[in-house]
């Protein structure tokens, strides 16, 4: 039902090649500061996509994003009854 996507971070050296970038995945953000844009790509396309990047000339680095493979599910999601007096607001 879902495609599985994974973001990319594309470090470049011109603003104007921003456009060419977004022909290879979503755009999501972009840096104009730091010179960087962030791009979301199919998992199963990552591989190809990240050695078109890399060839072009104005590409700096292409890093993947680690998210889909970090935990997101907790053990202990309960908090300590201590802590639990501490964040009760509006009763004085």
């Amino acid at each position: 039902m879902f495609t599985k996507r994974q973001g990319l971070i594309v470090w470049f050296q011109h603003m104007k090649h921003v456009r060419n970038i977004k022909r290879y995945g979503h755009l999501v953000y972009v840096s104009k500061k730091h010179r960087y844009a962030m791009i979301y790509v199919n998992q199963d396309e990552i591989e190809n996509v990240t050695q078109k990047l890399n060839r072009l000339h104005y590409v700096s680095k292409v890093e993947p994003s680690y998210k889909p493979f970090i935990k997101t599910e907790y053990e202990n999601s309960k908090p300590d009854k201590a802590k639990e007096y501490d964040y009760k607001f509006g009763s004085l």
